[in-house]
């Protein structure tokens, strides 16, 4: 069995069956599960097997647009689940380990913690952290390490933007709005905003968030047709989230010939011989088109190659797992840079923490 998906708790339960009739049921070897997994143990073998110990472990990924199709404010266009994207950060708390400490964002504060990155020839990205980065921390034999943090990149911008829609509220998925199907769109942010009998929707909005009419920030709302009095949602018993996704999805669906994009970065901190040095790890894909795209090929190739190498007899190693073992990521990372999946690794002087690197920590 392989499968790009987690591995949930009946999944976990089968193990000791699927061992003792000396099966493969392999998970989480797509893009993200997946891809991220085996190239994040390929370093980190690397590092053990020459002595190194690992003190930090930091990972980003982010399905984007590419350059070429990136023509809005918000820089982005969705390239995988919309409502996955809508509801990110949501259901508690992030939580990572930084120098050490234990740390917590809690949702209406997340997109405020960003982190910068830079990538070669794409230039300046932004990350926020993942709802559980210690998820993984036992199974990539990370328990020692000082800092463990994964997030999800965007361009820079992206999450202050997106901050605007946690801050009103529009965010929530936990309950549905009446008459929710004769709404405008310009009727459904008003909801959300206090009543005025003379101030505009428009108004409220730049008051409640606090932004200038000349403010980019602003741009980036009415680019969207927020306040637009003629669009009906259109979708009964629906909750805000859902409402704003049926939104979104007016401006940010992948046109026939755009171009989506996959941007992974891992950081790899260690000690050997009483030095501490650094590794980055950077991969960047591009999409062919709307049908073919990088996110489909992330996701859908690794999960093609390891069902070859199993049904070849190459991955032999039985249970309920992950793609952390040499004898899958081996073979999987070489084959999918046929592909273009490549990453670059480049070594580096130690950075660690730097609480500069952080906004509004």
């Amino acid at each position: 069995m392989v499968t790009a998906s987690y591995v949930s708790d009946a999944m976990q339960a089968l193990d000791a069956d699927v061992k003792a009739n000396g099966l493969v049921f392999m998970n989480e070897i797509g893009l993200d599960p997946g891809i991220d997994h085996m190239s994040a143990m390929k370093v980190i073998h690397e590092i053990e097997e020459k002595g190194g110990k690992m003190i930090l472990f930091e990972s980003f990924c982010g399905g984007l647009v590419a350059p070429e199709s990136d023509n809005n404010l918000w820089n982005y266009k969705f390239t995988w689940a919309p409502r996955n994207v809508v509801l990110a950060g949501q259901g508690g708390a992030a939580k990572f380990i930084q120098e050490g400490k234990y740390k917590y964002i809690p949702y209406h504060k997340l997109f405020r913690r960003t982190e910068f990155l830079y990538v070669e020839g794409f230039g300046k990205f932004e990350g926020y952290a993942n709802r559980d980065s210690l998820k993984y921390r036992s199974v990539y034999g990370l328990d020692d390490a000082l800092t463990v943090y994964r997030g999800t990149i965007r361009r820079v911008g992206f999450s202050k933007a997106w901050n605007m829609f946690v801050q009103l509220g529009i965010t929530d998925d936990t309950y549905v709005l009446d008459d929710s199907e004769n709404l405008s769109y310009r009727d459904f942010i008003n909801l959300f905003l206090p009543y005025s009998p003379t101030d505009s929707v428009e108004i409220k909005t730049r008051l409640q968030l606090g932004i200038e009419q000349d403010d980019i920030m602003w741009d980036k709302l009415l680019e969207l047709d927020l306040f637009n009095p003629h669009k009906k949602v259109g979708l009964k018993n629906a909750t805000p989230a859902q409402i704003l996704e049926h939104i979104l999805n007016d401006s940010w669906t992948l046109q026939e010939d755009d171009k989506d994009m996959i941007v992974m970065y891992h950081k790899f901190g260690y000690e050997i011989n009483g030095e501490r040095k650094q590794i980055d790890s950077k991969m960047v894909c591009i999409g062919d088109d709307q049908t073919y795209t990088a996110m489909a090929k992330t996701v859908g190739l690794p999960v093609a190659m390891a069902a070859i190498q199993i049904l070849n007899g190459k991955i032999t190693t039985p249970g309920v797992q992950l793609p952390i073992k040499k004898e899958v990521y081996e073979p999987i990372l070489k084959e999918l840079e046929e592909f273009g999946v490549i990453f670059k690794e480049t070594e580096m002087p130690y950075i660690g923490y730097n609480p500069d690197r952080l906004i509004g920590n």
